[in-house]
């Protein structure tokens, strides 16, 4: 017994001299509910003075009683944040043990070619990976598929929104054949409405940006294949922008995906009154409404296209939940019973045929009163269908969704996206179709 006690001393020291223990602390994700205020200004305190990253709720500002708060603890600060929570008699438990391990296998990626791997969209990828996948989308499907270069970010990198779309001759490669749609008398209409799609506007957000190169490869596979998916392009284009902060998504590429760049500005669209004026806060308003260069990119061109875009989704994670306006009120929006149909449909399907449940709702009701939003800026701009979704999960894993998952999640968002925008064609046009 003394000699295996030995070796194991032995085959560990490197790690008892580091550590002064015989296991090594990994970075972990707690989940803390405190019960009274004194507990709300400790967990406050923690989130803020120590060196944590709050995952939930987005701002140490919406900590309340009674509400689960996920945080990201380094390997460093682990045992002093636990040792305080448990001094305090404050509610908690290890949702990962091992954040490290997860980031690891987020990144850990073999292929970046769409054409050469089956698995290239249950993977995540760097944005230089998605630049070049925007460039052999193009490239591939040069009659569906425009990359529009709306404008650059703060580090100069380029922002490309692309339009799927059909002129005269559309080839689709699954059918070996060109579809002369003009004969068809569809998607040559002088005042064709459109849909927005953005992802990747919280750079953490991986799962977000996936679903994006998720719904272009869908659509272009299965155009004619699959009855929705032809009737929701033959009535509207699409506009989609995979990554709307590429210098924060470049950072956590870089560095930790579980931390949000720092100091990173990237307050959402038209972010006003009641946010926060801490440049280093997760709801920064900026210096002032669209003072950064992304977000003024993206507001000039739903402005110059909001006679036709007529529905606005903004893709986030995580929580489960399909939101609408509004955020920043209590007030409901002009449409609210048409949103709430929506959104209550487009669950109902995700929990149809994936046995998955989403909250849903007007966002300052279902979760809290958040000014800010995009999907309330676009509500405002006249965009009368618009809405947040908060993909998978609700906190095993987080900003951390394993590349295993990224199938489920952006199917989940698939169904959600193709139930509401058939609902707003029948709603708002006469819908066109081949037969």
């Amino acid at each position: 017994m003394k000699t295996l006690l030995i070796l194991f001393v032995l085959m560990n020291l490197d790690k008892l001299l580091k550590t002064g223990r015989c296991t090594e602390t990994q970075d972990q994700i707690l989940s803390i509910t405190p019960e009274t205020q004194e507990q709300v200004d400790v967990v406050k305190n923690v989130s803020t003075q120590y060196e944590t990253a709050l995952w939930q709720p987005v701002s140490p500002q919406y900590i309340k009683e009674e509400t689960e708060v996920h945080l990201f603890v380094p390997a460093n600060s682990t045992e002093t944040v636990k040792d305080l929570l448990q001094k305090h008699a404050i509610t908690h438990e290890v949702l990962l043990a091992n954040a490290n391990e997860l980031i690891e296998m987020q990144t850990r990626n073999n292929s970046t070619d769409p054409r050469s791997s089956s698995t290239f969209y249950e993977r995540y990828h760097s944005l230089e990976d998605i630049y070049h996948w925007i460039n052999r989308t193009q490239q591939d499907n040069p009659n569906t598929v425009k990359a529009i270069l709306i404008g650059s970010s703060y580090e100069k990198r380029p922002l490309y929104v692309l339009k799927l779309t059909c002129r005269e001759k559309c080839f689709f490669p699954h059918t070996l054949n060109q579809v002369c749609l003009s004969q068809l008398s569809v998607n040559n209409r002088p005042n064709k409405k459109a849909m927005w799609i953005d992802c990747g506007i919280h750079a953490r957000e991986w799962i977000s940006t996936a679903f994006c190169l998720w719904f272009v490869q869908n659509s272009l596979s299965f155009y004619k294949l699959n009855q929705d998916i032809t009737r929701i392009l033959d009535n509207m284009d699409v506009y989609i922008l995979p990554v709307v902060n590429p210098d924060g998504y470049q950072y956590t590429w870089t560095t930790d995906v579980e931390e949000e760049p720092l100091c990173q500005q990237e307050e959402q669209l038209h972010r006003t009154e009641g946010a926060s004026n801490e440049p280093c806060s997760e709801i920064y308003c900026g210096a002032f409404p669209e003072s950064e260069p992304e977000s003024q990119a993206v507001a000039n061109f739903l402005r110059s296209h909001k006679d036709s875009v007529q529905l606005y989704f903004s893709i986030h994670s995580y929580s489960q939940m399909l939101l609408f306006p509004y955020s920043y009120t209590l007030d409901e929006a002009e449409n609210h019973k048409d949103l709430l149909e929506l959104a209550q449909k487009a669950a109902q399907a995700i929990g149809r045929y994936y046995r998955n449940s989403y909250k849903y709702g007007p966002g300052a009701k279902t979760i809290y009163l958040a000014p800010g939003g995009s999907d309330d800026w676009a509500y405002n701009l006249g965009i009368k269908y618009a809405f947040t979704f908060e993909l998978q999960d609700r906190g095993r894993y987080g900003f951390l969704l394993p590349p295993s998952l990224i199938s489920r999640a952006c199917n989940e968002a698939l169904i959600a996206v193709k139930t509401i925008a058939l609902k707003v064609i029948e709603k708002t046009q006469a819908p066109t179709s081949p037969p």
